[in-house]
């Protein structure tokens, strides 16, 4: 009886001072969308091994996933008011979490982190909604034209294509030297509407004008000529598939896909990120010849720039835990090893062509308009598939496309009067 009431006085006090609870360490589930296959998921792993040593009160919990899914997973899981901790994402999304009230308000966090003076004001910027830091960045996913030189000089190409007809006119003289296509899309994955966009924003068309109140329009209806530029956008897809530019599989394929075949060097020229960098170490042989130039301009210069943000979500019941490790995720000694050619931290500048190259495109990068783009996304998507699959005339998606925006904008409650 003495010891059953030492005990239970003993937890009685540890309960009441609440050292008992302390002691259990905080669990925060964290979604990625890495290949487990790359060199930088395990860089990610490690990085958050050594964040759990040094939090041994934070363990994490981490759920993989293609982005695909996780959009998807994430819409469902906010509805029933079960989202992760922390996840990755894409910055189409920002606009839509927010307007769901999902996102976490990180702004008087931010106020006191110490390695906030080290982010690209420019990109802290871009993750701000009405004032208020929505999100932690991640990486700079500027896109730019990788190629393999050692193809294009088979073909007796010297210089990479400045403009896409250019690259059109340079592709049989590809595939007649080294039997292989000149270009590579992903047409069925979440980057199709980041490589549509490069070229919309090339061609001077705006997805959606900004209005008072914070409301957007499409307004291709009434902005004839905007209309036709667009039309010029989509033909140029149909264009690349009926003159062999791209293989005919390739309106089928993924980000995956499209990565993978470039690095294996079944094509010559795609325009991606610095992130390609990775599949150098899988495939030292066919990626020792690739070069990085400005994307092939229609109207002018213009280029996707990415904000790929980290989120905190706001029904974390460790929103403390939740800032300390999505910052962590920020931190010199993290974006180093696993940023080191595309971090949003100013000191850390890597000296490759990685680094420099797309560096060098940061002038021209263009970004989303700030709008709810999960339908949006899916429906620049579908334009492209209507084109390339089902051979739709260009003119007649480019008009089905704008009203598509505007109905998705009204659903989401952005769409102006007018």
């Amino acid at each position: 009886m003495k010891l059953s009431g030492l005990a239970l006085g003993v937890g009685l006090l540890l309960g009441g001072t609440g050292l008992a609870q302390a002691a259990d360490p905080v669990t925060l589930h964290f979604w990625v969308a890495w290949d487990p296959a790359l060199p930088d998921a395990k860089i990610a792993q490690d990085g958050i091994a050594r964040f759990e040593k040094l939090h041994p009160d934070i363990k994490i919990d981490v759920q993989d996933m293609s982005f695909g899914a996780m959009h998807d997973k994430l819409i469902t899981a906010i509805a029933g008011g079960q989202p992760p901790d922390v996840s990755w994402g894409l910055s189409e999304w920002l606009g839509e979490m927010d307007r769901m009230g999902a996102l976490a308000d990180l702004t008087d966090a931010a106020s006191t982190w110490p390695d906030r003076s080290a982010i690209y004001p420019s990109v802290l910027a871009g993750l701000t909604i009405n004032g208020r830091l929505k999100a932690l960045p991640h990486y700079l996913g500027i896109r730019g034209l990788l190629y393999h030189a050692d193809m294009l000089a088979k073909a007796g190409i010297t210089t990479p294509p400045t403009t896409w007809q250019e690259l059109v006119d340079d592709a049989p003289k590809i595939h007649a030297a080294t039997g292989k296509y000149a270009f590579g899309v992903a047409n069925d994955s979440v980057r199709a509407p980041q490589e549509l966009f490069t070229l919309m924003a090339q061609n001077d068309v705006t997805l959606a004008e900004p209005r008072t109140g914070g409301r957007f329009r499409n307004n291709w209806d009434t902005d004839t000529a905007q209309l036709q530029r667009m039309t010029e956008v989509l033909t140029l897809y149909q264009t690349m598939l009926a003159k062999g530019v791209i293989a005919p599989n390739a309106t089928s394929w993924g980000w995956e896909e499209e990565d993978n075949n470039f690095a294996l060097g079944q094509y010559a020229m795609v325009m991606d990120g610095s992130w390609m960098h990775l599949h150098e170490a899988q495939y030292p042989d066919s990626m020792r010849d690739v070069q990085i130039a400005p994307p092939p301009k229609l109207a002018h210069a213009a280029t996707y720039f990415e904000i790929n943000p980290i989120y905190v979500f706001k029904a974390s019941p460790h929103p403390k835990e939740a800032f300390e490790f999505a910052s962590y995720l920020d931190s010199k000694e993290y974006q180093s090893l696993a940023r080191p050619t595309d971090s949003p931290r100013e000191d850390v500048r890597g000296t490759d062509k990685w680094a420099t190259g797309f560096a060098k495109l940061t002038p021209i990068g263009k970004t989303f308009p700030p709008i709810a783009l999960g339908q949006v996304s899916r429906d620049m998507q579908e334009a492209i598939g209507r084109v390339l699959l089902r051979h739709q005339d260009p003119a007649t998606v480019a008009a089905w496309l704008g009203r598509a925006i505007n109905k998705d904008l009204r659903k989401s409650g952005e769409l102006a009067a007018s």
